[in-house]
């Protein structure tokens, strides 16, 4: 089915409200996971309301936390999210480090202790839009590890998502936002709540370390893992990510095993760098090789003779410019997890109808 984003905006908003989140926080939650979808990043997107749902009522995610910085040393900054909302933790975080480096010309920035903070992207894309560049490493803990290492057959690393922005001067930003997994979690949920979906080939292991398609390995006993993209250089930037995002900036990575009595929660931790790309003097330099490099990748003569080679982030903004006028794509089982969510919350069937009229 065909869903308006707006009215998912209200929809999720609502939510979150009668879950006690102030409506500003609710609001910017709501539109963080809308823009996922309309950006293809289906993966982070209203797709996560249930388990956002069950985590805020297990007291597991705390939406009337307030980030808070931890230290500040200039140049260096740690803010604790206390467990709530990650995309409100992380937008506030971005927003403090873009302020500093106005002063410093680089800021190291940890930021722990978050509920899930959804599409890394968007923190890249903000500090773009202030004309900085910006490298972003995630680690995923607070349940069971999901991906093997490269030549095992049992899980023990998160999804682990890598960001990178550059600005450009005249354009959109080149955004490399992925998870260090071959896929991220939240697709093999899209393809297990399809009926007979399929994730790609080399994404998944059965328990017994067979290669599978079948998403119901990640759900179903017994339980198989996810693969690393790229053989062993994924499962290597998997596990930097979860030692700078995890073992330096929150204090907590996969090893720890005091998750598993407290039942499943998405806890990210993300270790960030942010570079005024004057650092070194001569901006106009810079900004006129990144437009020099994407205009030589465009050269190049393509297998498609009608498109051109693209660089990270316009296929985002093709999504964004083709969802945006047809509405977003949800399979009838995650629209019915998340009505269940929306009455588990407290909205009535009325309420919910007449948000979506």
């Amino acid at each position: 089915m065909l869903l308006n984003s707006e009215k998912l905006v209200a929809l999720i908003t609502a939510i979150f409200v009668e879950l006690k989140a102030t409506t500003s926080d609710a609001k910017e939650v709501a539109e963080h996971l809308v823009t996922a979808n309309l950006k293809g990043h289906d993966s982070h997107g209203v797709g996560m309301v249930p388990t956002y749902v069950s985590n805020i009522l297990r007291g597991k995610c705390d939406v009337k936390s307030n980030p808070s910085l931890v230290q500040d040393d200039g140049a260096i900054m740690l803010i604790d999210a206390k467990m709530g909302f990650g995309q409100v933790a992380g937008r506030k975080a971005i927003d403090m480090a873009i302020q500093r480096l106005d002063q410093t010309g680089l800021v190291c920035l940890g930021v722990r202790n978050c509920h899930h903070l959804g599409r890394i992207g968007s923190y890249a894309e903000r500090c773009s839009e202030a004309g900085y560049i910006s490298i972003h490493f995630v680690n995923v803990v607070g349940h069971d590890p999901l991906v093997a290492p490269f030549g095992g057959k049992e899980s023990r690393l998160g999804t682990n998502p890598f960001c990178c922005a550059i600005p450009r001067g005249n354009g959109p930003p080149i955004v490399l936002d992925m998870a260090t997994s071959a896929i991220a979690h939240g697709k093999v949920r899209v393809a297990y709540m399809k009926d007979g979906g399929e994730v790609p080939n080399e994404s998944l292991i059965d328990s017994e370390g067979n290669a599978t398609q079948n998403p119901s390995v990640m759900f179903e006993e017994p339980l198989g893992s996810m693969l690393p993209f790229g053989g062993h250089k994924g499962y290597g930037l998997a596990l930097i990510c979860e030692l700078l995002g995890g073992a330096l900036a929150g204090k907590w990575t996969a090893s720890k095993k005091s998750h598993e009595k407290d039942g499943f929660n998405i806890v990210n931790h993300m270790l960030t760098l942010i570079i005024n790309p004057s650092i070194f003097g001569e901006k106009e330099t810079f900004e006129e090789e990144v437009q020099n490099m994407i205009d030589y990748l465009k050269s190049t003569k393509t297998k498609n003779h009608n498109r051109e080679v693209l660089v990270a982030g316009e296929p985002e903004l093709d999504e964004l410019a083709t969802r945006s006028k047809t509405g977003i794509s949800i399979d009838e089982n995650s629209w019915e997890a998340i009505i269940k969510a929306a009455k588990d919350s407290g909205l009535s069937d009325k309420t919910i109808t007449s948000i979506l009229r």
